[in-house]
């Protein structure tokens, strides 16, 4: 059967709102202001037989495009095997388990089977980021957790919902198990609830079209999807093309971890060899297998974003799994920092090993983190424990085309911030101040755009902080002669201490008392291109804005600024004599 081509983009755009549908029920009916605000969540749909991507909602985390199809696929060999038991219409299956397909604990997805006059036709998908799901701390991000049984409670596939009524004795093992569980029940809801809307849509979708011009346009947008990436890939140069990116440390041995990649191009194909990375560490920032490898297909995604989402755009990718580094975690290695952290860098030494390849697409390293800052404890106001989870942006790397994005999402995601005036409506906390992160840009002649600074302060009872971040050390990359961004900055304030982790992106439990702050500055992106290049005007502009001072446009743009009457303006002459002593030092 062929169908025309308006038929066929009709039935994609119908699979994906079917997809958007679930992921803005999830988001408005959730309770937690990490998947009600910061959309830290993904729905799709995904084969009956092996669990591929058929369709993802356009708002869902890239770095789940991966992840979910493998979980699903981990589910249905399960059930093959019989160690879990035969679907049966409107099941859900909850799992959160990080080597069964997943990220970190934290990640808790649900799959329910859908049917089709009684056979099963597909799975339904979605996965949100749960506030706590217990372990050693608050919000699970332990820094210096050295099992993944201290991270949290971690889930096999099991049915929490049966013939769609929720297994009260299951959801009950996991309530004792996590912090403030009775908040859980309105995200375990929504979760649900979003579920059941990609039934009832996927049910008008193909009431409307028939199972069989749905399931042939399906095939077909498969088949599209990987030849539209093995076209892109053959108009490549050829390699090989080599890059490091550097994880700032574990959280228990302050050294850090170095991915190696190489990149090889065999006709369409790409193959992505992580080989010489390091080995497994002691601390959370191990990479399950899962998250590694949809680390390259979110990549790989932000360089070729025309290539529609399904199973057939990485089809040309092949990933050598990495055994025996910490990018092949094995249990009962610690996880939590793979999904927001370990997976950046991942996607940053893509970006590095690519950018010779293709300039015209690839960008500098963008921040790089999402800024993970859990804090849990007691609000004496509201008399209750609660936990907090803070994710923050940071800057974009510079591109051929224009500067980089300032306080975007991170890599991984589409997911934004919460509002500081929610949070501060559903937490003790107030926030002193949220701007940009001034100066944190990379120079270049496209600069990286700038991170963010802000601050917060608990206002009552008491609390611990817990931190999974990084590029606390290393700067993000800058590409094609452009400098590398500014670091990650964690600072602890307590009256008029000052403390700074060993780690410095890294710690947790820090006992946290009325007043005390926490001041948080992100990465800003890397630069792209010899920062002598770029226009004295934007620099110029810049520095009115307050994102760089004088001295900083003097050091690393070589322009030289006067102020005249209040005034700021650009001396050309002693510009140009400093930009061509600057060349001579370097070509010398």
């Amino acid at each position: 059967m062929s169908l025309d081509p308006i038929t066929l983009s009709v039935i994609q755009a119908g699979l994906q709102q079917v997809c958007d549908e679930m992921d803005l029920s999830f988001s408005r009916a959730a309770f937690s202001p990490v998947i009600a605000e910061a959309n830290d969540r993904s729905d799709g749909i995904y084969a009956a037989s092996d669990g591929s991507l058929i369709a993802q909602g356009a708002e869902g985390l890239p770095v789940f495009v991966g992840t979910m199809q493998y979980s699903t696929a981990e589910l249905i060999r399960l059930i093959a095997e019989g160690n879990v038991s035969q679907p049966e219409p409107n099941d859900i299956y909850i799992v959160n388990d990080p080597y069964l397909g997943g990220t970190h604990l934290m990640d808790v997805r649900f799959v329910r089977p859908y049917y089709r006059e009684g056979k099963l036709w597909c799975w339904l998908s979605n996965t949100g980021h749960w506030p706590d799901t217990g372990g050693a701390v608050p919000g699970g991000f332990s820094a210096s957790a050295t099992a993944v049984e201290q991270e949290g409670l971690r889930l096999p596939p099991v049915k929490l919902f049966k013939k769609g009524e929720m297994d009260r004795e299951i959801y009950a093992i996991i309530c004792s198990n996590i912090r403030v569980a009775d908040q859980r029940i309105g995200d375990v809801k929504a979760q649900a609830a979003a579920l059941e809307v990609g039934s009832e849509r996927l049910d008008l979708l193909l009431d409307r079209y028939g199972d069989d011009i749905v399931q042939t346009a399906i095939t077909e947008l498969r088949l599209r999807a990987s030849r539209q990436m093995r076209q892109l890939i053959s108009r490549m140069p050829d390699g090989p093309w080599n890059s490091e990116a550097f994880v700032d440390s574990d959280g228990v041995v302050d050294e850090p971890l170095v991915i190696k990649l190489q990149v090889h191009k065999n006709d369409d194909r790409l193959i992505f060899n992580f080989g010489g990375s390091s080995p497994p560490c002691r601390g959370p920032m191990n990479s399950v297998l899962a998250t590694t490898q949809s680390s390259v297909f979110l990549a790989m995604r932000h360089i070729f974003p025309e290539v529609p989402i399904s199973a057939g755009a990485f089809e040309p990718l092949q990933i050598v799994r990495p055994e025996g580094t910490f990018l092949d975690a094995q249990y009962p290695r610690p996880v939590s920092g793979c999904a927001a952290e370990v997976s950046q860098r991942i996607a940053e030494a893509v970006f590095a090993a690519l950018i010779r390849a293709l300039p015209d697409r690839v960008t500098a390293a963008p921040a790089g983190t999402s800024g993970n800052f859990a804090l849990g404890g007691y609000d004496a106001e509201r008399d209750r424990d609660f936990v907090m989870y803070q994710l923050s942006g940071g800057g974009y790397g510079g591109n051929l085309n224009g500067d980089g994005l300032s306080n975007g999402c991170s890599t991984i995601g589409i997911s934004k911030a919460p509002p500081v005036e929610i949070m501060e409506q559903s937490f003790p906390v107030i926030y002193n101040h949220y701007a940009l992160h001034q100066g944190s840009a990379g120079a270049g002649e496209m600069r990286g755009g700038f991170g963010l600074d802000y601050e917060l302060a608990l206002r009552n009872g008491e609390a611990r902080a817990s931190f999974v971040m990084d590029h606390g050390r290393f700067g993000p990359q800058g590409a094609l002669g452009g400098s590398d961004g500014d670091v990650n900055k964690v600072v602890v304030l307590r009256g008029d201490a000052t403390y700074v982790p060993k780690h410095l992106s890294k710690e947790q439990d820090i006992a946290l008392t009325p007043g005390d702050r926490v001041w948080v500055r992100t990465p800003g992106g890397g630069g792209y291109g010899d920062p002598l290049q770029r226009s004295p005007g934007a620099v110029l502009e810049d520095v009115q804005l307050e994102r760089y001072t004088l001295l900083q446009a003097r050091e690393l743009y070589s322009v030289v600024l006067l102020e005249h009457n209040d005034l700021l303006f650009v001396d050309e002459q002693a510009t140009e004599e400093l930009r061509n002593q600057m060349k001579n030092i370097s070509k010398a």
